[in-house]
């Protein structure tokens, strides 16, 4: 139905910025919600962000509120997260993921039966 493919993932420092790019091919895009999730080594998958449809509901995890910016445009085909003020704790594979559905639950990763391969984003103290 919808293909997803990352990028964008690399070594940063602490403070700096990075934005992720998820193509998107298949169907099209708007027809999906989507989102972004990471999961480091021993922990368990954590939601990050989630954007509606047509963008107008956008969801945060508590951790990265005010420093992450979900975004999404259409058109493209691509979904963003744009990262600043980067922490270590940051560090994790990131993967972005779309729904066909609708839900108040949009943060749980059953939600998404399409997924990305990752993108290792990494930030050195």
């Amino acid at each position: 139905q919808v293909q997803l493919v990352e990028s964008g993932g690399r070594l940063v420092q602490a403070g700096g910025s990075l934005r992720l790019s998820c193509a998107a091919s298949g169907r099209a895009f708007s027809n999906y919600a989507a989102g972004w999730f990471r999961q480091a080594p021993g922990k368990e998958r954590e939601f990050v962000a989630a954007i509606s449809r047509i963008a107008n509901i956008i969801k945060y995890a508590d951790s990265v509120k005010g420093r992450f910016t979900i975004a999404r445009d259409n058109a493209q085909n691509t979904l963003y997260l744009q990262m600043n003020s980067l922490k270590p704790e940051d560090t994790a594979l990131y993967y972005c993921a779309a729904s066909p559905v609708n839900s108040i639950n949009f943060y749980l990763p059953d939600m998404y039966p399409y997924w990305g391969q990752g993108t290792q984003v990494t930030v050195s103290s």
